[in-house]
């Protein structure tokens, strides 16, 4: 597990995540299922409340800031992987999850999902990829279907879309998975997994916009997905089979495509070796050694 933590006498159950707040998001909606199948990966993890920090996105997702019993951050919008990033240097004891949404992590902040990749900062990022700007009310996104009309497409999307695994392929992720908010169970093994391993984990969750979105349904999903672990010669340390099983259209594969570990971007930071730097104190740093330095 990325903190390396394990708490005795655990008797929490995925209950005892819900705040006071319900769930606004509309019925149907798969960030039900996300929400769902996240608080059950911490119980089967036996992480506490405290032991987790979510940073949310701006999108209809960012509203589990309200909805999950952690600590939490409601980044700006596209800036929740810079946050989660300083959030881990800061307290790399910490379980670190960010929370995108398409148009805000791919979209917004594209460039952010680029370098964390490369950087393999260990955090887990969970992309809630319903294809469309649901917050909005309907606009399209990096990941809508060419062709796909919204009311800032009324004619059609022009551009192909982006694909999210490919791009964390690319980027050198080092832990990339799909899952589909249709199946929980599989969704939460999955999330389990992303959160066990060590260094940044990328999970794509096909999450149906029940309101804006009548092309990417549960029904149309359902038709085109399969799943890697029923394939018994599959091999997700396999980089070229990741990729090809990525780039499919026809249909969609889910489970963990890619899991390879290599250093991790702490790795290489001697202030965080002894203890964290929220536990450093003040007077053990001689700020005067680092004026004379740099003036």
């Amino acid at each position: 597990m990325k903190n390396n933590g394990i708490n005795s006498n655990y008797d929490l159950k995925p209950g005892d995540f819900n705040t006071r707040i319900r769930p606004a998001w509309c019925r149907g909606c798969g960030n039900f299922a996300i929400w769902d199948a996240l608080k059950k990966a911490f119980v089967s993890l036996k992480l506490k409340s405290h032991d987790i920090i979510i940073v949310y996105g701006i999108g209809c997702s960012g509203n589990g800031t309200n909805y999950i019993k952690t600590n939490a951050f409601h980044a700006l919008h596209g800036r929740a992987l810079p946050v989660a990033t300083g959030v881990k240097l800061a307290n790399h004891k910490l379980e670190v999850i960010a929370m995108v949404g398409d148009g805000d992590g791919i979209g917004i902040g594209g460039n952010h999902f680029i370098h964390t990749c490369r950087r393999n900062i260990n955090i887990t990022c969970i992309l809630h990829d319903n294809r469309v700007y649901g917050l909005t009310t309907g606009q399209t996104s990096p990941t809508s279907d060419e062709g796909f009309q919204t009311k800032s497409t009324p004619h059609g999307v022009l551009e192909e879309p982006i694909n999210p695994l490919m791009l964390a392929l690319a980027a050198g992720a080092t832990f990339i998975a799909r899952g589909f908010s249709g199946d929980v169970v599989q969704l939460k093994g999955i999330i389990e997994k992303a959160i066990r391993h060590r260094g940044f984990s990328f999970v794509d969750v096909l999450q149906p916009c029940v309101t804006f979105n009548r092309q990417n349904t549960y029904y149309s999903y359902i038709k085109l997905i399969y799943k890697l672990e029923e394939e018994k010669k599959y091999d997700d340390r396999d980089f070229s089979a990741a990729m090809e099983r990525a780039r499919e259209t026809e249909r969609l594969a889910t489970g963990v495509l890619y899991d390879t570990e290599k250093s991790i971007y702490e790795d290489g930071l001697k202030q965080i070796e002894r203890k964290p730097l929220v536990d450093h104190v003040i007077k053990d740093i001689d700020i005067n050694k680092l004026l004379k330095r740099y003036t």
